[in-house]
């Protein structure tokens, strides 16, 4: 059984994204699945993923204005294996059959670890130190070059990853053969990934939303590993991010700050937060006078219009408990990313109007961004 990808982790996401989509893609692709956590709790989760009659997935919301509640079976799962139990196993198969190699650690997943520094393989390595070993193993046996595709949440994830493994193998490669490989033979990609998927369905499966995207971005060597609806080959990544990050991320945000600036009361979730005439009418105004004239001013008006209305009737999801305290978590960072940096693009874009709804929630003084503004001018 010849698994032509190797995924790193388990999540819910990666069961209802890239694992669904390999399973309904031309042509379908077969999966080993490495969990890095070393969570034993999860072991039963990765005994149902790999079962030969596959594990749900249920698509359930608005798609072009109607109700979709259906149920799909994952079937491209093949062998599950642990990086702390089963490492052996996870180099034969990274060395003998993958092609591509898909990663979703967590926001702490390419964060370096003291372990690191050690010459041999240790469980408790971060992933691009668990990476360097296995692209290691693979370099001596002199297998083809293979495709790095992570999925992380983390802007130009590709180039970040590639980064951090010829970091670790600078520190262990005296002739620099290993890192010659690494850097100019292995194909590194950057992907964007975007879809709600709101529960879990045990012991393995998830519920999510009829919304689906995985971006890949164009690069020599960089191929998708299947034809798929929700995978696209773009040429830069950084068009779909704006508009990702600063319309729904950015529209979350805004729904926060207005919820909090009302006393935050109660448990509300996002679609029956929207229903209220005062709360849409506040975000529609906001999304008609300040960010979409940037969208048209920086080229993409017209996409951004798209955008905004798959965003709207993903907020508006009867299906999807999306709830705002959860959305809140780390606020202060998500308006500096979300909020503060559009002000910025909009800023170095030669954007002079004031937008000052936005500078509001991101503390910052309206004539500062007029007069910013003129100086850029």
């Amino acid at each position: 059984m010849k698994t032509t990808v190797i995924q790193f982790g388990t999540s819910r996401f990666l069961q209802a994204h890239a694992d669904l989509f390999l399973s309904e893609g031309a042509p379908a692709r077969a999966i080993t699945v490495v969990q890095t956590s070393g969570d034993a709790g999860r072991s039963r989760r990765l005994a149902a993923l790999a079962a030969p009659e596959g594990y749900p997935v249920r698509i359930r919301g608005l798609q072009d204005g109607r109700v979709v509640d259906e149920i799909r079976t994952v079937t491209s799962v093949r062998r599950c294996f642990s990086a702390s139990a089963d490492w052996p196993e996870v180099v034969r198969v990274f060395v003998e059959e993958a092609e591509f190699v898909l990663s979703n650690t967590g926001d702490a997943g390419f964060q370096s670890r003291p372990e690191d520094g050690e010459s041999a393989y240790l469980p408790a390595m971060s992933f691009p130190a668990k990476l360097y070993h296995l692209l290691a193993a693979r370099f001596v046996a002199g297998a083809a070059p293979i495709v790095v595709m992570p999925m992380e949440l983390v802007a130009d994830n590709g180039a970040v990853l590639k980064d951090a493994v010829l970091a670790i193998a600078r520190r262990h490669d005296a002739d620099g053969a290993l890192v010659s490989y690494i850097g100019d033979r292995v194909i590194w990609a950057s992907s964007l990934v975007d879809r709600i998927v709101s529960e879990p369905i045990e012991p393995a499966g998830a519920v999510a939303e009829p919304y689906a995207l995985w971006a890949i971005e164009k690069g020599p060597g960089v191929v998708a590993p299947c034809a798929h609806p929700a995978i696209l080959m773009v040429d830069d990544l950084k068009v779909i991010e704006r508009l990702k990050l600063h319309i729904l991320n950015l529209g979350h945000t805004v729904l926060v700050d207005l919820w909090r600036r009302q006393g935050g009361a109660g448990d509300p979730v996002v679609r029956d937060f929207i229903a209220r005439a005062d709360v849409m009418e506040e975000l529609a105004a906001l999304y008609r006078d300040e960010v979409l004239p940037v969208f048209a001013h920086l080229g993409q008006g017209e996409a951004a219009e798209d955008y905004l209305a798959v965003t709207l009737e993903r907020f508006a999801n009867p299906c999807l408990d999306h709830r705002l305290a959860d959305i809140a978590q780390n606020h202060a960072q998500k308006v500096e990313r979300r909020v503060g940096a559009f002000l910025d693009l909009a800023r170095h874009a030669g954007y002079g109007r004031p937008q000052p709804r936005l500078a509001a929630i991101a503390g910052m003084d309206d004539q500062y961004q007029v007069h910013a503004a003129q100086r850029q001018t």
